[in-house]
């Protein structure tokens, strides 16, 4: 993807606010601060043995499963500068890692840049909602799929973009119905419920 895509656009200005805020300020993600978050997003593109742990602690039993890689993201915060963790951060994984390659930046860095992206903004006093783009947005609403089928569970989902009439994704045979701009849906489905402004009936 070029440096204009929206996961690049949304590294480099989360790169920016973890610099601005320092290695102490709050996240969504519960028990983390930037510090946390930098190391993991650091690790995540440049550790090719860390990517199998965070794809199966989204699995019943997986956070025992993930130890390496949390245990990765403690040494790199520990031997690390902060600012040395955030310039990775931001000039992004090397060419030779899986998450350089244009088919995983697609399918996996469009949600991952955006949720940590709002996890530090939201996170702070007087954060507002930001005014995307409708290619953006498009691109929001089709990264909400693998996350929504976990949330929906057994019971169904449907979520209902408010920005396009009409536009709906149904997941199940009933369950909640969830409203809301995409980029408050993805977090919604990523777990981010206190954080996401969307309408649940």
């Amino acid at each position: 993807m070029s440096a204009s895509s929206l996961p690049e656009r949304e590294r480099a200005a989360l790169a920016d606010l973890l610099e601005t805020v320092g290695p102490d300020a709050p996240t969504c993600c519960e028990g983390w601060t930037t510090a946390h978050l930098a190391a993991h997003l650091a690790v995540r593109d440049r550790r090719p043995d860390a990517l199998p742990g965070y794809g199966l602690e989204m699995l019943p039993g997986g956070e025992r499963l993930a130890w390496w890689s949390h245990r990765l993201e403690a040494r790199l915060r520990a031997g690390t500068p902060y600012g040395e963790v955030v310039d990775q951060v931001r000039s992004g994984p090397p060419s030779w890692t899986p998450m350089a390659w244009p088919a995983v930046v697609g399918a996996l860095n469009v949600a991952e840049y955006a949720i940590h992206h709002e996890d530090v903004r939201r996170a702070q006093p007087g954060w507002e909602p930001r005014q995307l783009s409708p290619a953006d947005r498009d691109q929001l609403w089709g990264a909400t799929g693998l996350m929504a089928r976990r949330a929906a569970g057994r019971r169904g989902l449907v979520l209902r973009r408010t920005d396009v009439p009409g536009e709906e994704k149904r997941l199940g045979a009933g369950g909640r119905t969830v409203s809301g701009d995409p980029l408050e849906l993805l977090l919604w489905v990523s777990g981010r419920r206190a954080a996401a402004r969307v309408k649940v009936a």
